[in-house]
Protein backbone atom coordinates (compact mmCIF):
# COMPACT_ATOMS: atom_id res chain seq x y z
CA UNK A 1 0.00 0.00 0.00
CA UNK A 2 3.50 2.08 1.28
CA UNK A 3 4.22 1.92 -3.18
CA UNK A 4 0.69 2.43 -4.36
CA UNK A 5 0.32 5.39 -2.10
CA UNK A 6 4.12 6.79 -3.23
CA UNK A 7 2.47 6.18 -7.04
CA UNK A 8 -1.05 8.00 -6.64
CA UNK A 9 0.99 11.15 -5.26
CA UNK A 10 3.41 11.46 -7.97
CA UNK A 11 1.03 11.43 -10.68
CA UNK A 12 -0.30 14.72 -12.53
CA UNK A 13 -3.57 14.06 -11.04
CA UNK A 14 -2.52 14.66 -7.77
CA UNK A 15 -0.15 17.52 -8.70
CA UNK A 16 -1.50 19.95 -11.25
CA UNK A 17 -3.33 23.43 -10.21
CA UNK A 18 -6.00 24.82 -11.22
CA UNK A 19 -3.06 27.41 -13.93
CA UNK A 20 -1.78 24.45 -15.74
CA UNK A 21 -5.30 23.64 -16.64
CA UNK A 22 -6.11 27.09 -17.96
CA UNK A 23 -3.42 26.50 -20.17
CA UNK A 24 -3.74 23.10 -21.52
CA UNK A 25 -7.45 24.19 -22.37
CA UNK A 26 -5.86 27.51 -24.25
CA UNK A 27 -3.46 24.78 -26.09
CA UNK A 28 -6.59 22.56 -26.81
CA UNK A 29 -8.16 25.92 -28.18
CA UNK A 30 -5.24 26.22 -30.20
CA UNK A 31 -5.19 22.73 -31.92
CA UNK A 32 -8.70 23.02 -33.18
CA UNK A 33 -7.79 26.10 -34.82
CA UNK A 34 -5.21 24.16 -36.61
CA UNK A 35 -6.81 21.25 -37.56
CA UNK A 36 -10.50 22.00 -37.88
CA UNK A 37 -9.86 25.70 -39.03
CA UNK A 38 -6.49 25.13 -40.63
CA UNK A 39 -5.21 28.73 -39.36
CA UNK A 40 -1.56 27.89 -40.59
CA UNK A 41 -1.24 24.48 -39.07
CA UNK A 42 2.28 24.33 -39.81
CA UNK A 43 3.09 27.22 -37.13
CA UNK A 44 0.34 26.66 -34.75
CA UNK A 45 -0.14 22.87 -33.92
CA UNK A 46 3.49 22.84 -33.11
CA UNK A 47 3.07 26.01 -30.64
CA UNK A 48 0.01 24.26 -29.18
CA UNK A 49 1.41 20.90 -28.59
CA UNK A 50 4.81 22.42 -27.12
CA UNK A 51 2.03 24.18 -24.60
CA UNK A 52 0.41 21.11 -23.60
CA UNK A 53 3.80 19.71 -23.35
CA UNK A 54 5.13 21.83 -21.24
CA UNK A 55 2.05 22.33 -18.64
CA UNK A 56 1.96 18.50 -18.19
CA UNK A 57 2.47 17.77 -14.23
CA UNK A 58 5.72 16.16 -14.13
CA UNK A 59 6.90 15.88 -17.13
CA UNK A 60 9.60 17.77 -17.24
CA UNK A 61 10.49 18.85 -20.44
CA UNK A 62 10.75 22.66 -20.21
CA UNK A 63 12.71 24.21 -16.71
CA UNK A 64 12.39 28.08 -16.87
CA UNK A 65 14.63 27.95 -14.30
CA UNK A 66 17.68 27.11 -17.14
CA UNK A 67 16.67 30.65 -18.87
CA UNK A 68 15.81 32.68 -16.18
CA UNK A 69 16.78 36.75 -16.10
CA UNK A 70 16.66 36.09 -20.04
CA UNK A 71 19.88 34.59 -19.88
CA UNK A 72 20.94 30.77 -19.87
CA UNK A 73 22.20 29.43 -17.12
CA UNK A 74 24.75 27.21 -18.53
CA UNK A 75 26.07 25.88 -15.13
CA UNK A 76 22.02 24.87 -14.04
CA UNK A 77 22.00 23.57 -17.74
CA UNK A 78 24.58 20.58 -17.39
CA UNK A 79 23.38 19.72 -14.57
CA UNK A 80 25.29 21.82 -11.64
CA UNK A 81 23.56 22.27 -7.97
CA UNK A 82 21.34 25.34 -7.39
CA UNK A 83 23.46 28.05 -5.05
CA UNK A 84 22.62 30.59 -2.80
CA UNK A 85 24.68 33.14 -4.38
CA UNK A 86 22.42 32.35 -8.31
CA UNK A 87 19.34 32.39 -6.05
CA UNK A 88 19.78 35.42 -4.73
CA UNK A 89 21.32 36.99 -8.21
CA UNK A 90 17.76 35.86 -9.78
CA UNK A 91 15.98 37.76 -7.39
CA UNK A 92 18.09 40.62 -7.50
CA UNK A 93 16.94 41.27 -11.26
CA UNK A 94 13.38 40.37 -11.20
CA UNK A 95 12.77 36.88 -11.59
CA UNK A 96 9.95 35.15 -10.02
CA UNK A 97 10.35 33.06 -6.63
CA UNK A 98 8.56 30.70 -8.02
CA UNK A 99 11.06 30.14 -11.10
CA UNK A 100 14.44 30.35 -9.49
CA UNK A 101 13.05 28.03 -6.37
CA UNK A 102 11.98 25.27 -8.63
CA UNK A 103 15.35 24.02 -8.03
CA UNK A 104 16.51 23.86 -4.00
CA UNK A 105 19.75 25.39 -3.26
CA UNK A 106 22.10 22.66 -3.34
CA UNK A 107 20.01 20.48 -5.74
CA UNK A 108 19.82 20.25 -9.50
CA UNK A 109 17.97 19.05 -12.27
CA UNK A 110 18.12 17.14 -15.31
CA UNK A 111 17.82 19.07 -19.06
CA UNK A 112 14.80 17.93 -20.89
CA UNK A 113 14.17 17.68 -24.72
CA UNK A 114 12.55 20.87 -25.04
CA UNK A 115 15.08 22.66 -23.29
CA UNK A 116 17.86 21.71 -25.45
CA UNK A 117 15.85 22.36 -28.25
CA UNK A 118 15.30 26.24 -27.12
CA UNK A 119 18.49 27.15 -27.02
CA UNK A 120 18.22 27.47 -30.97
CA UNK A 121 15.72 30.12 -30.13
CA UNK A 122 17.84 31.58 -27.28
CA UNK A 123 20.81 31.85 -29.16
CA UNK A 124 19.61 33.19 -32.35
CA UNK A 125 19.94 30.43 -34.54
CA UNK A 126 16.18 29.43 -35.63
CA UNK A 127 15.27 32.91 -36.85
CA UNK A 128 18.42 32.92 -39.50
CA UNK A 129 17.61 29.98 -40.57
CA UNK A 130 14.00 30.02 -41.24
CA UNK A 131 14.64 33.47 -42.98
CA UNK A 132 17.18 31.44 -45.36
CA UNK A 133 13.94 29.14 -46.42
CA UNK A 134 11.54 31.97 -46.77
CA UNK A 135 13.91 33.67 -49.43
CA UNK A 136 14.44 30.36 -50.52
CA UNK A 137 10.60 30.22 -51.21
CA UNK A 138 9.90 33.94 -52.30
CA UNK A 139 9.86 35.37 -55.68
CA UNK A 140 10.13 39.43 -55.65
CA UNK A 141 9.28 39.64 -59.13
CA UNK A 142 6.39 41.08 -57.81
CA UNK A 143 8.33 43.89 -55.98
CA UNK A 144 10.86 44.17 -58.80
CA UNK A 145 8.07 44.73 -61.14
CA UNK A 146 5.83 47.52 -58.98
CA UNK A 147 8.64 49.04 -56.69
CA UNK A 148 5.77 51.58 -55.46
CA UNK A 149 4.45 48.01 -53.55
CA UNK A 150 8.01 49.21 -51.31
CA UNK A 151 5.89 51.81 -50.10
CA UNK A 152 2.89 49.59 -48.73
CA UNK A 153 5.41 47.47 -47.52
CA UNK A 154 7.09 50.32 -45.10
CA UNK A 155 3.66 51.93 -44.74
CA UNK A 156 2.73 48.78 -42.50
CA UNK A 157 5.37 48.72 -40.42
CA UNK A 158 3.59 51.78 -38.72
CA UNK A 159 2.02 49.21 -36.13
CA UNK A 160 6.03 48.63 -34.96
CA UNK A 161 6.46 52.01 -33.89
CA UNK A 162 3.25 53.25 -32.92
CA UNK A 163 2.80 50.28 -30.33
CA UNK A 164 6.74 50.97 -29.20
CA UNK A 165 5.22 54.70 -27.96
CA UNK A 166 2.40 53.27 -26.42
CA UNK A 167 3.85 50.36 -24.53
CA UNK A 168 6.76 53.10 -23.27
CA UNK A 169 4.66 56.15 -22.40
CA UNK A 170 1.18 54.26 -21.34
CA UNK A 171 1.95 50.79 -19.79
CA UNK A 172 5.42 51.88 -18.42
CA UNK A 173 7.62 49.34 -20.53
CA UNK A 174 11.20 50.19 -20.58
CA UNK A 175 12.68 51.70 -24.13
CA UNK A 176 14.06 48.03 -25.09
CA UNK A 177 11.22 46.03 -23.89
CA UNK A 178 8.57 48.52 -25.77
CA UNK A 179 10.90 47.97 -29.15
CA UNK A 180 10.48 43.93 -28.35
CA UNK A 181 6.73 44.65 -28.10
CA UNK A 182 6.21 46.63 -31.21
CA UNK A 183 8.41 44.84 -33.30
CA UNK A 184 5.23 42.25 -33.06
CA UNK A 185 3.17 44.81 -35.14
CA UNK A 186 5.40 43.30 -38.06
CA UNK A 187 3.60 40.30 -38.32
CA UNK A 188 7.12 38.35 -38.47
CA UNK A 189 8.07 35.55 -35.86
CA UNK A 190 11.39 35.03 -36.64
CA UNK A 191 12.33 39.15 -36.92
CA UNK A 192 10.74 38.99 -33.04
CA UNK A 193 12.50 36.45 -31.69
CA UNK A 194 15.57 37.72 -33.13
CA UNK A 195 14.69 41.51 -31.79
CA UNK A 196 13.91 40.44 -27.99
CA UNK A 197 16.53 38.35 -27.65
CA UNK A 198 18.79 40.55 -27.78
CA UNK A 199 16.92 43.59 -26.46
CA UNK A 200 14.62 41.86 -23.58
CA UNK A 201 15.27 38.38 -23.63
CA UNK A 202 13.26 37.75 -20.26
CA UNK A 203 10.38 38.87 -22.13
CA UNK A 204 11.12 36.39 -24.96
CA UNK A 205 8.58 33.91 -24.29
CA UNK A 206 5.14 35.58 -24.30
CA UNK A 207 6.49 38.04 -27.07
CA UNK A 208 7.48 34.50 -29.41
CA UNK A 209 4.17 33.32 -28.70
CA UNK A 210 2.18 36.14 -29.32
CA UNK A 211 3.90 37.17 -32.49
CA UNK A 212 3.69 33.15 -34.03
CA UNK A 213 -0.35 33.52 -32.78
CA UNK A 214 -1.18 36.37 -34.43
CA UNK A 215 0.68 35.59 -37.51
CA UNK A 216 -1.36 31.94 -37.68
CA UNK A 217 -4.05 34.05 -36.90
CA UNK A 218 -4.16 36.58 -39.96
CA UNK A 219 -7.35 35.23 -41.84
CA UNK A 220 -9.46 35.97 -38.42
CA UNK A 221 -8.22 39.93 -37.74
CA UNK A 222 -6.95 41.49 -40.58
CA UNK A 223 -10.71 41.05 -42.67
CA UNK A 224 -12.38 42.81 -40.24
CA UNK A 225 -10.38 46.09 -40.36
CA UNK A 226 -9.49 45.84 -44.30
CA UNK A 227 -13.53 46.43 -44.98
CA UNK A 228 -13.81 48.98 -41.88
CA UNK A 229 -11.36 50.83 -43.65
CA UNK A 230 -12.56 50.57 -47.35
CA UNK A 231 -15.91 51.22 -49.68
CA UNK A 232 -16.89 47.91 -51.64
CA UNK A 233 -16.06 50.69 -55.15
CA UNK A 234 -12.23 50.29 -53.36
CA UNK A 235 -11.95 46.71 -52.88
CA UNK A 236 -13.71 46.01 -56.53
CA UNK A 237 -10.75 48.03 -57.94
CA UNK A 238 -8.81 45.66 -60.76
CA UNK A 239 -5.49 45.95 -61.45
CA UNK A 240 -3.68 45.97 -64.52
CA UNK A 241 -0.78 42.35 -65.28
CA UNK A 242 2.52 43.24 -63.83
CA UNK A 243 5.17 43.39 -66.10
CA UNK A 244 7.65 40.39 -66.65
CA UNK A 245 10.90 40.37 -64.71
CA UNK A 246 13.94 39.70 -66.25
CA UNK A 247 16.31 36.82 -64.59
CA UNK A 248 19.48 39.32 -64.01
CA UNK A 249 16.97 41.45 -62.11
CA UNK A 250 15.72 38.54 -59.94
CA UNK A 251 19.67 37.71 -59.38
CA UNK A 252 20.99 41.07 -58.80
CA UNK A 253 18.25 42.71 -56.56
CA UNK A 254 19.37 40.47 -53.21
CA UNK A 255 22.86 41.15 -54.05
CA UNK A 256 21.83 44.59 -53.93
CA UNK A 257 19.71 44.69 -50.83
CA UNK A 258 21.88 42.93 -48.54
CA UNK A 259 24.94 45.32 -49.64
CA UNK A 260 22.30 48.41 -49.27
CA UNK A 261 20.51 47.35 -46.31
CA UNK A 262 23.41 46.06 -44.67
CA UNK A 263 25.49 49.85 -44.67
CA UNK A 264 22.62 51.53 -43.91
CA UNK A 265 21.63 49.59 -40.76
CA UNK A 266 24.38 46.77 -39.88
CA UNK A 267 22.77 45.12 -36.85
CA UNK A 268 20.26 43.43 -39.65
CA UNK A 269 22.43 42.04 -41.85
CA UNK A 270 22.50 38.54 -40.09
CA UNK A 271 18.33 38.76 -40.79
CA UNK A 272 18.57 40.41 -44.11
CA UNK A 273 22.06 38.32 -45.24
CA UNK A 274 20.21 34.66 -44.76
CA UNK A 275 16.70 35.68 -46.45
CA UNK A 276 18.43 37.10 -49.01
CA UNK A 277 21.31 34.23 -49.22
CA UNK A 278 18.31 32.07 -49.88
CA UNK A 279 16.62 33.92 -53.06
CA UNK A 280 19.52 33.79 -54.74
CA UNK A 281 20.13 30.43 -54.00
CA UNK A 282 16.61 29.90 -55.72
CA UNK A 283 17.17 32.84 -58.67
CA UNK A 284 20.56 32.02 -59.83
CA UNK A 285 19.15 28.67 -60.76
CA UNK A 286 22.93 26.68 -60.94
CA UNK A 287 22.20 25.23 -56.96
CA UNK A 288 18.89 23.72 -57.32
CA UNK A 289 19.68 21.73 -54.38
CA UNK A 290 20.65 23.91 -51.91
CA UNK A 291 17.36 25.56 -52.80
CA UNK A 292 15.32 22.79 -52.29
CA UNK A 293 16.94 21.93 -49.24
CA UNK A 294 16.45 25.82 -48.00
CA UNK A 295 12.83 25.15 -48.82
CA UNK A 296 11.74 22.18 -47.57
CA UNK A 297 13.76 19.84 -45.36
CA UNK A 298 15.93 22.61 -43.58
CA UNK A 299 12.36 24.85 -43.07
CA UNK A 300 10.00 22.05 -41.85
CA UNK A 301 12.74 21.10 -39.76
CA UNK A 302 13.14 24.43 -38.04
CA UNK A 303 9.73 24.87 -37.95
CA UNK A 304 9.06 22.00 -36.02
CA UNK A 305 11.86 22.80 -33.56
CA UNK A 306 10.93 26.71 -33.22
CA UNK A 307 7.09 26.20 -33.03
CA UNK A 308 7.34 23.30 -30.17
CA UNK A 309 10.11 25.51 -28.35
CA UNK A 310 8.04 28.65 -28.48
CA UNK A 311 5.02 27.04 -27.34
CA UNK A 312 6.74 25.26 -24.52
CA UNK A 313 7.78 28.85 -23.01
CA UNK A 314 4.08 29.54 -22.58
CA UNK A 315 4.14 28.25 -18.67
CA UNK A 316 0.74 28.41 -16.32
CA UNK A 317 3.83 30.52 -14.30
CA UNK A 318 4.41 33.19 -17.09
CA UNK A 319 1.41 33.42 -19.06
CA UNK A 320 -0.95 34.23 -16.41
CA UNK A 321 -0.21 37.04 -15.38
CA UNK A 322 -0.94 40.93 -16.34
CA UNK A 323 2.31 41.49 -18.03
CA UNK A 324 2.56 39.19 -19.82
CA UNK A 325 -1.88 39.45 -20.57
CA UNK A 326 -0.33 43.07 -21.95
CA UNK A 327 1.90 42.45 -24.14
CA UNK A 328 -0.74 40.20 -25.59
CA UNK A 329 -2.98 42.60 -26.02
CA UNK A 330 -0.55 45.28 -27.52
CA UNK A 331 0.50 42.67 -29.99
CA UNK A 332 -3.00 42.83 -31.35
CA UNK A 333 -3.29 46.36 -31.35
CA UNK A 334 0.54 46.47 -33.64
CA UNK A 335 -0.93 43.98 -35.77
CA UNK A 336 -4.04 45.94 -36.25
CA UNK A 337 -2.18 49.15 -36.86
CA UNK A 338 0.16 47.53 -39.07
CA UNK A 339 -3.03 46.07 -41.64
CA UNK A 340 -4.10 49.61 -41.19
CA UNK A 341 -1.02 51.74 -41.88
CA UNK A 342 -1.02 49.78 -45.72
CA UNK A 343 -4.51 50.16 -46.56
CA UNK A 344 -4.49 53.45 -45.42
CA UNK A 345 -1.59 54.44 -47.71
CA UNK A 346 -2.85 52.92 -50.30
CA UNK A 347 -5.78 54.76 -50.58
CA UNK A 348 -3.81 58.15 -50.13
CA UNK A 349 -1.49 56.97 -52.97
CA UNK A 350 -4.63 56.91 -54.92
CA UNK A 351 -5.52 60.29 -54.85
CA UNK A 352 -2.58 61.26 -57.28
CA UNK A 353 -2.58 58.05 -59.45
CA UNK A 354 -4.72 57.48 -62.84
CA UNK A 355 -4.30 53.86 -62.20
CA UNK A 356 -5.14 52.92 -58.80
CA UNK A 357 -4.38 50.50 -56.53
CA UNK A 358 -6.86 48.00 -54.41
CA UNK A 359 -6.14 49.73 -51.07
CA UNK A 360 -6.49 45.75 -50.38
CA UNK A 361 -3.16 44.60 -50.84
CA UNK A 362 -1.82 47.45 -48.81
CA UNK A 363 -2.90 44.99 -45.82
CA UNK A 364 -0.68 42.69 -47.40
CA UNK A 365 2.25 44.79 -45.93
CA UNK A 366 2.46 42.85 -43.10
CA UNK A 367 5.35 40.34 -43.20
CA UNK A 368 3.07 36.95 -42.87
CA UNK A 369 4.30 35.85 -46.12
CA UNK A 370 1.72 34.70 -48.09
CA UNK A 371 -0.91 34.53 -45.56
CA UNK A 372 -1.53 38.08 -45.35
CA UNK A 373 -1.56 38.23 -49.53
CA UNK A 374 -3.59 35.43 -49.64
CA UNK A 375 -6.27 36.90 -47.48
CA UNK A 376 -6.11 40.42 -49.61
CA UNK A 377 -6.82 37.92 -52.66
CA UNK A 378 -9.74 36.33 -50.65
CA UNK A 379 -10.96 39.54 -49.85
CA UNK A 380 -10.95 40.76 -53.20
CA UNK A 381 -12.97 38.01 -54.60
CA UNK A 382 -15.75 38.56 -52.15
CA UNK A 383 -16.03 42.15 -53.38
CA UNK A 384 -15.54 41.09 -57.38
CA UNK A 385 -15.60 37.42 -57.86
CA UNK A 386 -12.37 36.66 -60.91
CA UNK A 387 -10.41 39.87 -59.53
CA UNK A 388 -7.12 38.40 -58.92
CA UNK A 389 -4.23 40.12 -56.51
CA UNK A 390 -3.07 37.74 -54.88
CA UNK A 391 0.45 38.55 -57.46
CA UNK A 392 -0.06 42.00 -56.44
CA UNK A 393 -0.35 41.40 -52.47
CA UNK A 394 3.09 39.78 -52.76
CA UNK A 395 4.51 42.82 -53.63
CA UNK A 396 4.31 44.66 -50.63
CA UNK A 397 3.97 41.41 -48.39
CA UNK A 398 7.53 40.46 -49.27
CA UNK A 399 8.52 44.11 -49.33
CA UNK A 400 7.24 43.81 -45.89
CA UNK A 401 9.95 41.05 -44.76
CA UNK A 402 12.09 43.42 -45.89
CA UNK A 403 10.82 46.15 -44.11
CA UNK A 404 9.74 43.96 -40.56
CA UNK A 405 13.99 43.47 -41.26
CA UNK A 406 15.26 47.22 -41.36
CA UNK A 407 12.70 48.02 -38.32
CA UNK A 408 14.31 45.41 -36.00
CA UNK A 409 17.85 46.80 -37.18
CA UNK A 410 16.98 50.47 -36.13
CA UNK A 411 15.39 49.35 -33.21
CA UNK A 412 18.22 47.10 -31.83
CA UNK A 413 20.97 50.09 -33.25
CA UNK A 414 18.96 52.07 -31.24
CA UNK A 415 18.20 50.44 -27.96
CA UNK A 416 20.55 47.81 -28.11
Amino acid sequence: MEYIQNFLVQTGFATVNWQQLVMIVIAFLLMYLAIKKQFEPLLLLPISFGMLLTNLPGAEMFHEIFFAGGHVQWELLHGGAMTQELASEMASVGVAENVYSQIAVGSSATAGLIDILYLGVKLGIYPCLIFMGVGAMTDFGPLIANPKSLLLGAAAQLGIFLTFIAASTILGFKPNEAASIGIIGGADGPTAIYVTSRLAPDLLGPIAVAAYSYMALVPVIQPPIMRMLTTKEERQISMKQLRPVKKVEKIIFPIIVTVFVSFLVPSAAPLIGCLMFGNLLKESGVTERLSKTAQNELMNIVTIFLGISVGATATANTFLSLRTLGIMAMGIVAFGFGTAGGVLLAKFMNLFMTEKINPLIGSAGVSAVPMAARVSNTEGQKAKPGNFLLMHAMGPNVAGVIGSAIAAGVLMALFG
